[in-house]
């Protein structure tokens, strides 16, 4: 009995090998993609800063702008200003989240200096990926200009350079521009019953 079911489990592998295989094949293009995470789950800017991970593994160059969280350490600045500088160039354009600012005008202006840190970081040739984390925020209070911020990276953006932008909300217009889309779904979240957000994990 257990042969043969290890049998078929091996013919089963070989078949959706071999398929896999063949559909691999017709997989050789390359461009530099534009990338969103979104959703109302966690994980938005920690899969981002997965991806700012590979990037040094792999010697390429890459650079974070950070929208919206402004002062707040978190372990992924912390661990790239302090390790990776050379490897991961790291800019803070936010003050904070928009109820602690309580001052839209700054808010704006803040987000404005990030955007444009982010389009020269994107243009400079030495740079092959680009993290805008939180920008979604940005563009959702429209302290951005959401059709500036697509035109830019259909038309604009080197074409193999590949840009990740993060937050909740983010616009339809984004979407549509996009070629990787991931939503994060919230199922539970702890924060519900009363726990702070905590380091190794939000921070």
């Amino acid at each position: 009995m257990t042969k043969d079911i290890n049998a078929r489990h091996t013919e089963k592998m070989r078949k959706i090998k071999a398929a896999r295989d063949k559909m691999m094949q017709t997989k050789t293009d390359e461009k530099g993609l534009i990338i969103v995470h979104t959703g109302a789950g966690k994980g938005k800017s920690s899969s981002g800063f997965g991806m700012i991970m590979r990037c040094i593994a792999h010697g390429m160059p890459c650079a974070v702008v950070q929208f919206i969280k402004g002062n707040w350490v978190t372990g992924e600045r912390k661990f790239l200003t302090e390790r990776f500088a050379d490897e991961c160039r790291f800019f803070v354009s936010g003050e904070g989240f928009t109820w602690e600012t309580q001052d839209r005008e700054r808010d704006i202006a803040a987000a404005q200096n990030g955007w444009k840190i982010a389009k020269e970081q994107i243009l400079d040739p030495e740079i092959q990926f680009v993290l805008l984390d939180e920008i979604n925020i940005a563009l959702r209070y429209d302290y951005l200009d959401i059709d500036e911020v697509v035109d830019f990276l259909l038309h604009q953006k080197p074409a193999m350079t590949h840009v990740c932008l993060t937050g909740r909300n983010a616009k339809p217009e984004l979407i549509e521009a996009a070629d990787l889309v991931t939503e994060m779904n919230l199922v539970k979240h702890p924060f519900r019953d009363g726990i702070k957000a905590q380091n190794g994990v939000e921070m």
